[in-house]
């Protein structure tokens, strides 16, 4: 009954081997957040669509079908990396932008064929027939 456990995101998955305790199919590949902690399972608050609402369900279910989630993971190693940058930018005094930047389009460039004769290739004009 670890404390660190609370509030911690979970990724939820049904394992066949233990059929108690096991999440309804909808919750199957969902991500929660753990308020309760039990002698075999935990609570874990899931979003779930229902006719067209996003409901925070509180569903009960045994360890085995809960793993850590990964979807903190590159926040938390951008979040280290952004401060060492920053401490080595104030060290060095100068000034480092650490918001992330749109990926900029690809430059232009002409294809090139060996031996291919280039086809130009045009839309065929519309003849009305009555």
């Amino acid at each position: 009954h670890g404390k660190q456990w609370y509030q911690r995101r979970v990724a939820i998955t049904a394992g066949g081997t233990v059929t108690s305790g096991m999440p309804y199919k909808a919750y199957h590949g969902k991500t929660g957040r753990v308020f309760n902690i039990a002698k075999r399972a935990v609570g874990v608050i899931v979003n779930k669509k229902v006719r067209g609402k996003i409901l925070a369900k509180r569903i009960n279910l045994r360890i085995e079908h809960i793993n850590h989630s990964k979807c903190r993971d590159d926040f938390l190693n951008r979040v280290k990396k952004n401060e060492l940058v920053k401490k080595e930018a104030k060290a060095s005094g100068t000034f480092v932008c650490t918001k992330r930047a749109p990926v900029n389009p690809r430059t232009s460039h002409t294809v090139k064929g060996k031996g291919i004769v280039v086809e130009e290739v045009c839309p065929i004009r519309y003849e009305f027939i009555a």
